[in-house]
Parts: structure tokens; C-alpha cells; sequence
């Protein structure tokens, strides 16, 4: 919502008590003012709040006044003002508009009507749609919107003359006169005494709705203090009570929550000495360090079985070659002995032949 923090002008406590109640119910942020020249000081010295909403008739400036002082000023001109009033005539919204009021709320306001209000001025708001602002020449007189309008020119002056001749000529310049007949002075003085009457009632009816607020607000503030030194005075004869009959109690009640706290700690004890302090937070720590010894284990045994592997394949080659080695010195021995026995042979052979041949020599020259 746009519109977030609200400016009552009003010299009746109660209806800004009543005002302020409805506003806060949205959430809204509301300063108050006693008077249109509080508010405007208020405005002056303060951040600008969203909408202003101006109580038709004061004492001192009237909400009209008010309005156009604001109105007047560039500060403060761009501000929604509402008009709280009794007044609901057609006549007087058109001539409020006029001098530059965005709504007229009707006193005293309801739930309803603020909250169509409300809706429609956060929409224009948002839209962009605000009523452009009037201009006030100077000098031009706020419309009264607490007295009937005379039918009298705006520059006409009142003279209390004989009417003039018939046929006289009056100069252009001059401002229009009108006489000072008795119904226009009865018309006056009917309006100023229901304007003198309208200010004297609100007056009063302003300051019996303060008294009667502020008589409600003491008689309020009097229960509340009655009602809490009553409940002071319960609590503490229900404390006494309780203490009184609690006393006799107490030593029986202390040796029993001791007995029992005994017995607790004693099966603590056990459950300590039983699980010997071995708690889930040891459990994780154990778990996690044997999976680093694992890790470490596997690490170290794949290294061990690959150095395993190679020092048993040289192994096997050295083994492989001593045996072919020796396969070969002993074919070459085997060979080697082969040999010898062959040339033993044929030597003996030799011999033999040899001798009988020496044998036979012999036997020849013999």
C-alpha cells in the first residue's frame, strides 16, 4: 500500500483516539495535531506524511484555512488532504474541491467509509491520477464552508445609505454597493449566530467528549491497578498457603529426591563401569582411523607383493640358467667321457694287436 503514514488534525482527543484506531488497524503510522497551526509547524519541522486528515471546524484557523495554507505552499502542496466533517451536501464537496481537498470523510468516520477512501486514494496514487492541485490567487477569500453563502458580489461593499437615485450613473471603477436593507442585515445576523452557535457547540461537545475520555481513561487506569494488586494480593496469600502446607513436607521430600538421586548416580556409575566410557564419538574416531590403516595396509602390501613378484622372477631366471648351465657342463662331461672311453678302447685294441703282433715277431725270431 502507498500510503503509509497519516497526519490527524483535530482538537477533539477522542475523535483522533477514534481515528487513530481505524488507521493503525492498516498497518498505517499516525501523528496527531491539536490545531491547524500545530499541524502546520508539524509540517514544517517533520517529514511529510502521505495524507493529511483535516477536522472541519476548530477554534483559532478552521480546516478550510487550514487547507489553503497548505495548499499555498510548493512544500506541501502535493499532499492528499481529507476532510473530516458533518457536512455531506453536494454543494459544500464541489466547493471543497475547490480549494483543493481530495475527500470529504464523514464524522465520525466508519470501518467502510475510510476504507473506501483509503482504497480509492492508494489507487490514485499509484495510477498517477491525483486531482491536479487549484490555483489560489492571492487575495481570493477561502470558501467558508461553515457559514451559507450570502448572495452578495464578491467586491461589493455595504453601505449604510438611502438607496440611490433612480438613473444615477456609478463609475466603473468604483466597487458595486449594495444596501444595507433589514433582510440582508437579519441574513447576516442569522449567519454569524449560527456560525458563533456551530463554534460554541462544537466547543463544548469537544470538551465533554475529553472529559469523558479522560474520566473513561482514569476509571481504566484505576481497574488496571486495582485488578493487578489483586492478583498481587492472590498470588502472594496462594504462596503463603502453598509455603504453610509444603512446610512439613519438605524434609521428607529432600530426603526422598536425595535417596533417588543416589540411586541414579549409583546406576550411572554402573553404566559407566559397564560401558566402560566406549561412547559413538570413539566409535567414529576408531572406524576412521582403521579405514586409514587399510588404506595404508593395502598401499603397503601391493607394494611388497609387486617387489615379491620381480626378486621371484630373477630368481627363477637365475635358477632357469644355473640349471641349463649345469645341463650343459655335465652333456659336455658325459661327452668328454664317452670320448675317453672309445680312445681307451681303441688303445687297448691297439695294444692288444700291438702285442700279439710283438707276440708273433717273437715267435718268429724266437
Amino acid at each position: 500500500m502507498a500510503i503509509k503514514n497519516a497526519l490527524l488534525v483535530d482538537d477533539s482527543k477522542v475523535a483522533r483516539f477514534a481515528l487513530s484506531k481505524l488507521l493503525e488497524s492498516r498497518d498505517m503510522e499516525v501523528n496527531m495535531a491539536g490545531s491547524a497551526e500545530e499541524a502546520l509547524d508539524f509540517l514544517n519541522s517533520n517529514q511529510r506524511p502521505d495524507v493529511i486528515f483535516m477536522d472541519h471546524l476548530m477554534p483559532g484557523m478552521n480546516g478550510v484555512e487550514a487547507t489553503k495554507a497548505i495548499k499555498g505552499n510548493p512544500d506541501t502542496a502535493a499532499i492528499p488532504i481529507i476532510m473530516c466533517t458533518s457536512k455531506k451536501s453536494p454543494t459544500f464537496m464541489e466547493e471543497a474541491r475547490n480549494f483543493g481537498v481530495y475527500n470529504i470523510l464523514t464524522k465520525p468516520p466508519h470501518t467502510e467509509g475510510l476504507g473506501l477512501v483509503l482504497d480509492q486514494l492508494d489507487n490514485d496514487v499509484t495510477e498517477g491520477t491525483l486531482p491536479e492541485n487549484p490555483v489560489l490567487t492571492a487575495g481570493e477569500p477561502a470558501p467558508d464552508a461553515d457559514e451559507d453563502l450570502l448572495n452578495i458580489p464578491a467586491d461589493a461593499a455595504l453601505e449604510l445609505s438611502p438607496k440611490a437615485e433612480p438613473g444615477a450613473r456609478t463609475s466603473s471603477d468604483a466597487p458595486q454597493t449594495v444596501p444595507l436593507t433589514s433582510d440582508l442585515i437579519e441574513q447576516i445576523a442569522r449567519s454569524a449566530v449560527k456560525t458563533h452557535i456551530n463554534n460554541r457547540l462544537h466547543e463544548l461537545l469537544s470538551d465533554l467528549f475529553d472529559e469523558q475520555f479522560d474520566h473513561l481513561k482514569r476509571a481504566l487506569d484505576d481497574a488496571s491497578k486495582k485488578q493487578d494488586a489483586a492478583v498481587d494480593d492472590k498470588l502472594k496469600a496462594l504462596s503463603e498457603l502453598v509455603d504453610e502446607r509444603t512446610r512439613n513436607l519438605r524434609d521428607e521430600v529432600a530426603a526422598e529426591v536425595n535417596l533417588n538421586l543416589g540411586r541414579e548416580l549409583a546406576d550411572l556409575k554402573k553404566d559407566l563401569a559397564r560401558n566402560s566410557g566406549f561412547t559413538s564419538e570413539h566409535m567414529a574416531e576408531l572406524k576412521d582411523h582403521i579405514t586409514s590403516v587399510q588404506t595404508i595396509d593395502t598401499e603397503f602390501w601391493q607394494t611388497l607383493q609387486s617387489e615379491a613378484i620381480q626378486q621371484a622372477h630373477e630368481i627363477s631366471r637365475e635358477t632357469a640358467e644355473d640349471i641349463a648351465q649345469r645341463t650343459i657342463d655335465l652333456f659336455v662331461a658325459q661327452q668328454r667321457s664317452t670320448t675317453s672311453k672309445l680312445y681307451t678302447m681303441g688303445l687297448a685294441v691297439s695294444l692288444g694287436i700291438f702285442t700279439v703282433g710283438i707276440a708273433w715277431l717273437s715267435g718268429l725270431f724266437g
